[in-house]
């Protein structure tokens, strides 16, 4: 298997571990609140890190000299990357609270279209396919998301302004992934969110170890499948993947988490929402097609 494969691979996992953990994050908050949800989480999730963090570096054969330096160069880069990472994460977990995890999840799939655009200020170049599929997807957005007055739902809008942050934190992933140790990057912008939401949590919301305890087994999902798992996954999926195909793979997401709405929280759209997501799929999927004509858009 090529290495493009194997990154391909590792990013629809990744994919549908997020997916699923919309259903997941949408449960857990019927017990807690969504700064408490996020601390308790990511804090499984570094926790779930660390005795793979000790493996690897017992099997690599460096010297203490060479993981402090590693050590101190991950957390340089994963606080930058947690920051991002914290912005998105609470957002869409805010959002959650006002509208489906399907919907949220298509929301925060404009990613796919986001991180080509923002690309350029990288001097990254986008073609047809991505202006293309921007506009269909655009389109599809409006269809799911905009009321008859063209406003926004709550849940909606957060989730809107969270893709943002998400396009942030995939293009500055693909560059740090290159230059750092990718489990510890992931460590170490897990352990900056963890503790931005706690701080947050405390100032804002009251934790009781009986609401914890009713979204165990959401936390324990979120924590260390789509947190411990899911984001090394993508670390170290994205150290081989150009950051478009990335945020392409990682798109299917959207589709997981409507399936695992359906089945689980018995979600369902209406006729206009179903065709909106049709719109964005195909928006988030053209880009992938052979190119249309080549970088129409480019900043040299």
């Amino acid at each position: 298997m090529s290495k493009q494969m194997k990154s391909s691979l590792l990013l629809l996992i990744t994919a549908c571990i997020w997916g699923s953990a919309f259903v997941a994050q949408r449960e857990g908050m019927s017990h807690v609140g969504p700064f408490t949800f996020n601390a308790v989480r990511f804090a499984l999730g570094a926790l779930s890190l660390v005795p793979l963090i000790i493996w690897l570096d017992r099997k690599s054969g460096k010297s203490a000299g060479e993981i402090k330096a590693s050590v101190k160069s991950s957390a340089a880069s994963g606080f930058i990357a947690g920051l991002i990472l914290f912005c998105g994460a609470s957002l869409q977990q805010i959002g959650l609270i006002y509208t489906t995890a399907g919907k949220a999840a298509f929301v925060t799939g404009l990613y796919i279209v986001i991180v080509p655009f923002l690309g350029l200020f990288l001097k990254q170049r986008i073609n047809a396919n991505s202006a293309v599929g921007a506009i269909i997807a655009v389109y599809g957005l409006y269809l799911l998301c905009l009321k008859s007055d063209l406003t926004l739902g709550t849940g909606d809008l957060y989730e809107l302004v969270g893709a943002f942050f998400w396009s942030a934190h995939i293009l500055l992933i693909d560059k740090l992934s290159r230059r750092t140790d990718v489990i510890k990057l992931s460590f170490f912008q897990v352990v900056t969110c963890c503790v931005l939401s706690f701080i947050v949590a405390f100032a804002t919301e009251t934790i009781e170890w009986t609401g914890l305890s009713q979204a165990l087994i959401p936390l324990l999902y979120g924590g260390i499948c789509s947190v411990g798992i899911a984001y090394t996954l993508q670390v170290v999926g994205q150290k081989g993947a150009h950051p478009t195909q990335a945020a392409i793979i990682m798109s299917m997401e959207t589709v997981f988490a409507v399936i695992g709405g359906y089945l689980i929280l018995g979600e369902l759209l209406d006729t206009r929402g179903v065709i909106g997501c049709v719109f964005m799929l195909v928006g988030m999927i053209i880009p992938q097609l052979p190119p249309i004509r080549r970088n129409i858009i480019a900043q040299e």
